[in-house]
């Protein structure tokens, strides 16, 4: 398996058989550099999104037309992408696994919110917002816990589907802190690897990943921080 972090929540994930983008903004990011846009989608075949907010849908619908890409959202957020012009979509919702050639995707719990503003000033709700926990038939589990905050049924998602690869949001005022996401690592997973994310990309969250390194000091997880457009390979 292959990690690509694109910067804030954005993943590229490839492995023999898919060639997966992970909440895909790139367009605004002021961490992703936009000459790697077609390294980053070349050979794409799904794009799964944990929730609507527009730094995660990101550029879905204009990847989603030039590759020919799967999309796969919770049902609202589908529906919604469906009028957009995304043809190819798979919808699902909490609890709910959704199979593909390769691996299957299970839409678990996060503490967050998901909606968009349209242009006429009008806020659509678009469905709840989930962490993604990805089973392959011969890579390791992996678990995108989009935007959220620790909550203690963490637990169950480890006891379901005990991830090896931990994607984690560290960088507070709209997730988890570092301090809190080491903690829920720790407490509530057997992490093999985790790889922070949603940080340094605007003022206003943490712009490093220190705190978490920190906090994940004497765990036996590895942590892995890479800069944007570094592979990980696993």
């Amino acid at each position: 398996m292959k990690i690509t972090w694109l910067g804030h929540a954005a993943f590229r994930i490839e492995t023999g058989k898919a060639k997966i983008l992970i909440d895909p903004f790139f367009t605004g990011n002021p961490s992703f550099d936009t000459t790697k846009r077609k390294e980053a989608t070349a050979g794409l075949t799904h794009i799964l999104l944990t929730h609507g907010h527009g730094d995660h849908v990101g550029d879905t619908v204009a990847i989603a037309r030039e590759t020919g890409a799967t999309v796969l959202a919770n049902a609202d957020l589908a529906a919604w992408l469906s009028t957009k012009g995304v043809k190819k979509l798979e919808m699902g919702n909490t609890g709910g696994t959704v199979h593909f050639d390769g691996f299957s995707t299970t839409f678990v719990n996060a503490l967050h919110s998901s909606a968009q503003i349209t242009e006429d000033g009008v806020s659509h709700s678009l469905g709840s917002a989930n962490g993604l926990v990805l089973h392959f038939e011969d890579e390791p589990t992996l678990y995108h816990m989009g935007d959220t905050d620790i909550f203690s049924d963490m637990a169950l998602v480890h006891e379901l589907h005990d991830p090896e690869i931990g994607l984690v949001p560290i960088g507070d005022r709209f997730t988890m802190g570092g301090a809190v996401a080491a903690l829920a690592c720790q407490r509530y997973f057997k992490f093999g690897t985790v790889l922070p994310c949603h940080y340094g990309t605007f003022p206003i969250i943490d712009q490093t990943a220190d705190t978490f390194v920190s906090g994940m000091d004497g765990a036996k997880t590895k942590v892995e921080v890479p800069k944007v457009g570094e592979l990980v390979s696993r």
